[in-house]
């Protein structure tokens, strides 16, 4: 178990969605196959725009909550910061 916050779009700027598990790898899988009906399967969020891993499930859930509350800019700006290319991450968990 790896817990980990995330963040998926749909494409550069684009539909944003918020997410916390504790296997990233299969999560946006999931979400990349449209597995799993919901917001990223409606919208096509596919892409794996940003990942933070944390040592237990209780702070990656507190963080995605912290992420959650924060304004729109403040993600696309911590996106931009660490992916200024909204390249999909995807390709380096596996």
């Amino acid at each position: 178990m790896e817990p980990a916050v995330y963040i998926m779009a749909n494409h550069i700027k684009g539909t944003l969605y918020t997410g916390v598990t504790s296997d990233l790898p299969k999560r946006a899988w999931q979400h990349r196959e449209g597995v799993v009906e919901g917001f990223t399967t409606r919208h096509g969020c596919k892409r794996l725009v940003w990942f933070e891993l944390h040592s237990t499930m209780e702070y990656a859930i507190l963080r995605e909550k912290q992420l959650k509350a924060g304004s729109r800019a403040k993600k696309v700006a911590l996106i931009q910061s660490a992916n200024p290319a909204w390249d999909d991450l995807f390709s380096s968990l596996v």
